[in-house]
């Protein structure tokens, strides 16, 4: 990353939920990303995500968003599962800003949050499709192992969010990525 642009990390407040502007922003961000990186897995007009989503899970305290000189460049959903573990999933780095380490510092941003409250492993989602191979989905793979996660289980799409199934135009599964937080917590 480019030592001028510092990337700055943040929670979004629950106040900063009524901010239309600032949700329609991360909504835009997420649906960009996701629109590229999930391409051919959903049916033409299925969007990653809404405002009212984006302004639920911040209310809930779950959505941080990385900035470099004040713009938006990117953006997490971090939750807790259980006592133990954590989640992070809706990762976006604004694609003009691809390659300059704002994803990496996101992850690095949910580790840590995750590890002070105590969660001792972290896990994601990836969602596949099961008769062939995306480029984007392939590289993800790669990069999440890179960096400590593991590939666990990996389950239908239809017993993880039924509710999604009707929206693929093919068939999915999601791989469940884990990673202890013992090294995080330090």
């Amino acid at each position: 990353m480019d030592r001028e642009n510092v990337t700055d990390i943040a929670w979004l407040s629950s106040a900063q939920a009524r901010d239309l502007r600032l949700m329609s922003s991360v909504t835009e961000l997420i649906n960009e990303v996701y629109e590229e990186a999930e391409k051919g897995l959903w049916a033409q007009g299925t969007a990653r995500t809404s405002p009212e989503e984006v302004e639920s899970f911040t209310r809930a305290g779950e959505m941080a968003v990385a900035r470099v000189e004040g713009e938006l460049v990117g953006c997490v959903r971090i939750r807790r599962l259980d006592g133990h573990t954590g989640e992070f999933g809706m990762l976006a780095a604004a694609p003009e800003r691809r390659g300059t380490g704002i994803g990496r510092a996101l992850v690095t941003f949910a580790e840590r949050e995750s590890a002070l409250r105590g969660i001792e492993a972290m896990q994601l989602e990836l969602l596949v499709p099961r008769a062939w191979s995306h480029p984007s989905k392939v590289f993800l793979d790669e990069w999440y192992t890179r960096i400590g996660y593991r590939a666990g289980r990996t389950g239908a799409i239809e017993d993880f969010h039924p509710q999604l199934a009707p929206h693929l135009a093919t068939a999915c599964d999601f791989v469940v990525y884990r990673k202890a937080l013992e090294a995080a917590a330090r």
